[in-house]
């Protein structure tokens, strides 16, 4: 199992509640058109996840596209996407390095041939929910509303405050 790739979906768990936490706090009749495209993002990156999620289990997927036809309500795509992040927190506790390694060929939505790793796969979606995710918070910026602090050491250190002291023999980077 890779451990940096389980912490990696941990997190990523971790900064999607956190950002469905923020947008539940909007006022939806003010923010109706920037909500819209903050949902349309999330659910880009979701479909994205469950297509992947489709390849990593050599199952095939029914999306056509890379987001949905219709925009879900904020309480449907948390739901969707707390259930898609919790698959990918199983998945990487249990996939071992062998696993992580094999080369996985697949079709992208465009019709596009294409073929990577396992752990490249799990690596792309992490990665790739991260940017949209600020994308998400450049909308809240512009706002004026504080967007969840999104950063991997934050979640580290939150998930474990003992990272917070430093021992004598500890390094300084």
């Amino acid at each position: 199992m890779s451990t940096l790739l389980h912490t990696l979906f941990r997190y990523h768990a971790w900064a999607n509640v956190d950002l469905f936490d923020t947008l539940e706090k909007l006022d939806r009749e003010s923010y109706r058109t920037e909500l819209q495209a903050a949902l349309r993002l999330i659910s880009h990156y979701y479909v994205v996840s469950r297509i992947f999620a489709a390849h990593l289990e050599a199952t095939p997927h029914t999306f056509s596209s890379d987001n949905l036809e219709e925009t879900p309500t904020l309480n449907e795509l948390r739901t969707s996407v707390i259930l898609s992040d919790t698959w990918y927190v199983d998945y990487t506790s249990r996939a071992t390095y062998p696993i992580l390694a094999e080369r996985v060929a697949f079709t992208f939505t465009d019709g596009d041939k294409g073929h990577m790793s396992r752990e490249e796969m799990l690596t792309h979606v992490a990665l790739h929910a991260g940017y949209h995710r600020g994308e998400v918070g450049r909308l809240l910026w512009q706002l004026s509303i504080t967007p969840p602090w999104d950063t991997f050491a934050v979640y580290l250190h939150q998930a474990d405050p003992h990272r917070r002291q430093q021992s004598a023999s500890s390094e300084r980077l």
